[in-house]
């Protein structure tokens, strides 16, 4: 196994990397304690668990009598002391199997049982080394990594002025990005830390290249630097940057609050739609610029939502959730038919208009900032797979917010809202706009039908399934526009919906 070494001056440097571990590690990990009395094995456990608590004030009990503690935190963590342990397989009596396989399992005096622990887990040897403690952590390559990568993310916030910031975990999402909460020592006002490494390369689909290049998305954060600072120029609520590593994708940047536009009840708060659907009113009312510097020689090109990103996308409808909802994949015949009638969509769309979309325009995004005033009371963030394309998509993504049910009688008051927005700029043709708007409806469904199929059975991502019947219900109203009409009846015919005349 591989190997990583740390110098520990004191007591502050172990519970830093208490701290930092709390950020690296995920269910299944075993990970054992070694070192003599004192060493530092129950401090690096106790600020582990307080960092994974969110809670300083947290009792954290030695289990040295009790040989476990079990914690219910945001991944469960069960404490153990094996010092006292007299044999090895005592530790099934302990619920150990179970513990790891729902969570963490922080394991001191690991060497009373070492033939019954796992040999793939992470071991940090602690030894004295004058004043303070030297580490070794030593573990499986893709533990290692993540340690590695908590630890890097801790010297760039060093390099970045908050040597001795608190870091907290904050959320992850359908991607692999990672946030984190910073609180510095002076008491600054809290910032976020993105964790964005370059993507890697998946699986060739067509003409060489992978998903994320076909769709045209981010693969690294120049994306995100780059639409911030176009969003900022023109006065939207976007965060500022305050510290960034382009090479490894870390990212420092304002922190814009954390109240959203659904109540607690996750129900949309009208007010607050209407105010981002008005954002995008005047978003959409100004043509936005291809091409933004960021660095000497780093500029980003905001490429276009084309034909090939636009199938690419709706192609997830038939090669994941169709074979789910079938049992057996789409046929010859139902794949080219289908691919057919997109294209048809696609070329309707090029008569309609294009500027910036942000593409993933909805709740989980959008902030809101009541001590602001105008445009600045709607945060923005998630948006570095912005391109430029039908404006009507992220009109849609709004009104048809994929994780919150937006009623037919709220969603008529955010497309007038919208509507007059443009008309009150004048040269704003609304047939035109509310064609693309059910196209685009469309689009965004049949994508999101594929994306939570995907994330069930591919990432171990169940808890999206819960989406699907409001993202069929979205699909089933896109689709009444006429020009869907072929689309309609392709899904039908699929056993994708059901017809009208049959219920």
């Amino acid at each position: 196994m591989k190997s990583l070494e740390r110098l520990l001056k004191d007591e502050a440097a172990t519970i830093e990397l208490g701290e930092d571990l709390a950020l690296a590690l995920k269910k299944g990990d075993c990970v054992g304690l070694s070192g003599d009395l004192g060493a530092g094995k129950s401090t690096i456990a106790r600020a582990f668990l307080r960092a994974m608590a969110d809670d300083d004030s947290l009792e954290v009990p030695s289990p040295t009598f009790t040989l476990v503690q079990a914690y219910d935190l945001r991944i469960p963590v069960a404490h153990f002391d094996l010092y006292r342990l007299a044999d090895a397989s005592e530790l099934d009596e302990l619920g150990f199997d179970e513990a790891l396989s729902e969570g963490i399992c922080l394991v001191e005096w690991p060497e009373k049982a070492e033939e019954a622990l796992p040999a793939q887990r992470i071991t940090l040897s602690f030894t004295h080394e004058s004043e303070g403690r030297r580490v070794r952590i030593m573990g499986p390559d893709a533990a290692l990594e993540r340690i590695a990568r908590s630890l890097a993310i801790r010297a760039f916030l060093s390099d970045a002025g908050h040597a001795d910031a608190r870091r907290r975990h904050l959320s992850g999402d359908a991607s692999v990005r990672a946030y984190e909460r910073i609180h510095s020592a002076d008491g600054e006002p809290a910032k976020i830390l993105m964790d964005a490494a370059k993507h890697k390369p998946g699986p060739i689909l067509q003409d060489g290249k992978y998903y994320q290049q076909l769709a045209h998305l981010a693969e690294d954060v120049i994306p995100f630097v780059a639409i911030s600072e176009l969003l900022r120029k023109r006065g939207f609520a976007a965060p500022a940057i305050y510290a960034r590593d382009l090479g490894k994708g870390l990212l420092l940047i304002e922190d814009l609050g954390s109240e959203g536009i659904i109540d607690a009840e996750g129900r949309p708060v009208a007010e607050r739609y209407i105010e981002a659907v008005r954002l995008l009113g005047r978003l959409h009312a100004e043509t936005a610029e291809r091409d933004i510097a960021i660095a000497d020689g780093i500029v980003h090109h905001i490429p276009d939502f084309d034909r090939t990103a636009i199938k690419i996308e709706t192609s997830l409808l038939i090669d994941w959730y169709l074979p789910w909802k079938r049992g057996l994949p789409a046929s010859d015949t139902e794949r080219s038919d289908y691919f057919a009638i997109w294209d048809e969509l696609i070329d309707i769309l090029g008569s309609g208009e294009k500027n910036l979309l942000l593409r993933d325009f909805h709740s989980p995004n959008i902030l809101w900032r009541p001590d602001r005033l105008g445009l600045e009371r709607i945060g923005i963030i998630d948006f570095q797979d912005a391109m430029i394309g039908p404006t009507a998509y992220d009109v849609a993504a709004l009104v048809q917010d994929a994780r919150v049910t937006i009623d037919r009688r709220l969603a008529e008051r955010l497309l007038g809202a919208y509507v007059a927005e443009r008309k009150a700029q004048g040269g704003f043709d609304e047939a035109a706009f509310l064609r693309d708007w059910h196209l685009m409806a469309a689009q965004r469904n049949c994508k999101l039908a594929g994306i939570w199929v995907r994330l069930m059975q591919r990432d171990g991502k169940p808890g999206y399934m819960k989406h699907m019947p409001r993202t069929f219900a979205y699909l089933q109203h896109a689709l009444t526009h006429e020009v869907l009409t072929p689309l309609r009846e392709w899904c039908i015919k699929a056993g994708i919906l059901v017809s009208e005349s049959a219920n």
